[in-house]
C-alpha cells in the first residue's frame, strides 16, 4: 500500500487540479463526458459511491487517516494514487475543511434514461428546475429514507453530482436511481427532438429554463408530464390552487404508481406543468404560511405518498 502513498509537497501539481483549482463545470467536462469527475467527501459517502460501481480515480486525505478510518477504502481503491497531507495544509490547498478529512475523484458514472430508472418504480419524485445543490441534495437523502423509487430532473435542475450536493445527501445520490429528461428543441410545429441529455446550465445559481418564454418553449413542461403519463403513471404537482387535493387524499394513496413533481425555488410549478398533472396536492398549513422550502415539503410528500 505504501507504493501509491504520495505526500503532497507542490500545491501546484497537475494531479491536484480536480481538488483544489477545477470548478464543476469543468469537472463534469462536458466536451468529453466520458471523462467528467466528481468528487465524494466523507468515508460514508466513498463507500457509498464504490458500492454503486463508481470508478476511483485518486484519494486525497490527511495523513493521520491512512491507518484510520479510510484504511478500508485506501485497501478497496487498490492502486489508486493516495495523496496526503496535514490537515492544515489540506484545508490551505482545498480552501475548506475536509469532512472526516478524505475526499475521493471518481469518474462520473454513465448516465441512465427516465425510462430505465423507472421500469420497475412505484413512487418517483420529479424535480422541476431546482438550482439549488443543496435542497438537491436534501431531496435525495428524504427520497432514499421515505421509500422513493427514483428520482427524475429537468435540464436546468442542478446536478446531483456536484460536491455540495453529494455531500448533503450522504451519498444518498449513488442509491437513489436518477435520470434527467432530455433537452428538448422545439420545432415550429411543436414536434419534440432530443437536444442532447447534459446540454445544459450547469451553474448552480443560474436557472437556464426561462420562465416568459413562448408557449412553444413551455410545452416542454407538459411533455415531460405526457413521458410519465405514457410510463403508466399518474402525476401530482405539489401547488396551491383553488383545486388542490389535500396530501392526505385517499386517492392519492390508492394509485399503483404515482410521481410527485416539485417545483423550483420561489417560482414554484410552471403553469403548463400544473395543468397537465392529474392531481394538484396542497400540504395543510397553519399560522398564514402558505409553503415550504422544496426540500422541506419533498419530505412531507415523500412521507404520506410513499407509504
Amino acid at each position: 500500500m505504501s507504493d501509491n502513498i504520495i505526500t503532497i509537497t507542490d500545491f501546484m501539481d497537475p494531479n491536484l487540479d480536480v481538488y483544489a483549482r477545477l470548478t464543476e463545470n469543468q469537472l463534469l467536462n462536458r466536451a468529453n463526458p466520458k471523462e467528467g469527475m466528481f468528487i465524494a467527501e466523507s468515508p460514508k459517502v466513498i463507500e457509498r459511491a464504490l458500492d454503486a460501481g463508481c470508478e476511483p480515480v485518486s484519494l486525497l486525505m490527511e495523513t493521520k487517516h491512512i491507518n484510520g478510518e479510510a484504511r478500508g477504502i485506501i485497501e478497496r481503491c487498490q492502486n489508486i494514487p493516495v495523496y496526503t497531507a496535514s490537515f492544515n495544509l489540506l484545508t490551505k490547498l482545498t480552501g475548506f475543511a475536509l469532512t472526516r478529512g478524505t475526499l475521493c475523484a471518481m469518474y462520473r458514472p454513465k448516465p441512465r434514461s427516465v425510462e430505465e430508472v423507472c421500469r420497475d418504480a412505484r413512487r418517483v419524485a420529479v424535480l422541476e428546475d431546482v438550482v439549488n445543490p443543496t435542497n438537491v441534495g436534501a431531496i435525495f437523502r428524504s427520497a432514499a429514507a421515505l421509500h422513493m423509487d427514483a428520482v427524475l430532473l429537468t435540464p436546468a435542475c442542478s446536478n446531483p453530482l456536484y460536491r455540495r450536493a453529494i455531500r448533503v445527501s450522504m451519498g444518498t445520490v449513488f442509491q437513489v436511481p436518477w435520470a434527467y429528461f432530455p433537452k428538448y428543441n422545439v420545432g415550429s410545429d411543436n414536434t419534440f427532438s432530443d437536444a442532447s441529455l447534459h446540454d445544459k446550465c450547469d451553474s448552480c445559481d443560474q436557472n437556464c429554463s426561462d420562465r416568459n418564454s413562448s408557449d412553444r418553449n413551455s410545452s416542454v413542461y407538459k411533455y415531460n408530464i405526457d413521458v410519465l403519463h405514457k410510463l403508466g403513471f399518474k402525476t401530482c404537482a405539489m401547488a396551491l390552487t383553488d383545486d388542490s387535493v389535500s396530501i392526505d387524499d385517499p386517492v392519492l394513496h390508492s394509485e399503483e404508481r404515482l410521481a410527485i413533481v416539485l417545483g423550483t425555488e420561489g417560482d414554484g410549478l410552471h403553469e403548463q406543468t400544473i395543468d397537465s398533472c392529474d392531481y394538484t396536492v396542497k400540504i395543510p398549513m397553519s399560522h398564514g404560511v402558505d409553503s415550504l422550502n422544496v426540500a422541506a415539503a419533498s419530505a412531507v410528500a415523500f412521507w404520506e405518498l410513499a407509504k
